[in-house]
């Protein structure tokens, strides 16, 4: 259980330390491997998602310092040195969060609401996302109208954070 919530979030915010989404997995398996050896018992969701966060950070700091990934990738170690601050991996435990959040929200979305929603945040326009689905200009809309309802509803204790994190 623990593996299926956190993996896919774990490998894509290991990911933005690697940028190698195969070794990211890698890490995080590595991660797991070592709870489920431990046998390592935690008394709440939050401390769990705190250790799996903090070790995976741990370990990719850990993996871009080793010889054998600097000798593969082109990183300075100013770079390097900004990702072990705390504020980055804030900001990117902050992004991982409202990413969930919103991926939740989505996809309690009635069906076509969800597709049109999906499509929107891949950056599609109204239009594109009309032909896509085969549908016309004024559904996409309405269903669009219908979704941010909806989200803003479920969103609702989330917006400050929501909107920090999409407006600038």
């Amino acid at each position: 259980m623990l593996f299926d919530t956190h993996h896919v979030a774990l490998c894509l915010f290991c990911n933005r330390y690697l940028n190698d989404l195969e070794m990211a997995k890698d890490v995080v398996q590595e991660i797991f491997i070592k709870v489920w050896n431990q046998k390592t018992v935690f008394k709440c969701q939050d401390t769990v998602r705190s250790y799996l966060y903090t070790a995976v950070k741990n370990r990719s700091l850990d993996v871009l310092k080793s010889k054998r990934y600097k000798s593969k990738c082109d990183l300075s170690e100013e770079a390097i040195q900004s990702m072990e601050t705390d504020s980055f991996f804030s900001s990117e435990l902050v992004l991982q969060e409202t990413a969930r959040l919103v991926d939740h929200a989505v996809n309690t979305l009635p069906l076509r609401c969800k597709k049109i929603i999906k499509l929107s945040l891949l950056g599609y326009k109204n239009g594109e996302i009309a032909n896509e689905l085969e549908i016309t200009l004024n559904t996409v809309k309405a269903q669009k109208k219908i979704a941010y309802r909806k989200l803003r509803f479920q969103l609702r204790e989330h917006i400050a954070l929501v909107t920090h994190i999409f407006l600038p």
